[in-house]
């Protein structure tokens, strides 16, 4: 299925391929506060509709994820990084999905605190 997400002032848009089974809630120091529900898909599948020029970066912690954000309105996006066999991924924060059901998908808890 193919969805489109942006955020609230629609300054960043993206759209992205995939079957969403599940969306991971982490209670890491970012996470908590922001409240994301993430769907985790390889970086290519990713297809930004608008310019990476519009949304800023933050890191924190080791400095592994990118965090992506929209520096208007403040809503985070996705992250991007690496998984453990070193391939490109994406975090996609599925709160900025159009016309998905969220509380229709399973939420699996991730203890980011102790990584």
């Amino acid at each position: 299925m193919k969805y489109q997400a942006s955020c609230h002032c629609g300054q960043n848009a993206f759209t992205f391929e995939g079957e969403v089974s599940e969306v991971l809630a982490c209670n890491c120091s970012m996470c908590q506060r922001r409240g994301s529900l993430l769907w985790f898909t390889p970086r290519e599948n990713l297809e930004l509709r608008t310019p990476e020029s519009n949304s800023s970066t933050y890191t924190f912690h080791k400095h592994v994820i990118q965090h992506r954000f929209c520096p208007h309105c403040g809503i985070h996006l996705y992250g991007l990084g690496t998984d453990p066999k070193g391939t490109a991924i994406a975090a996609v924060n599925m709160r900025c999905v159009e016309g998905i059901d969220l509380d229709a998908i399973p939420v699996k808890r991730f203890d980011g605190r102790s990584t």
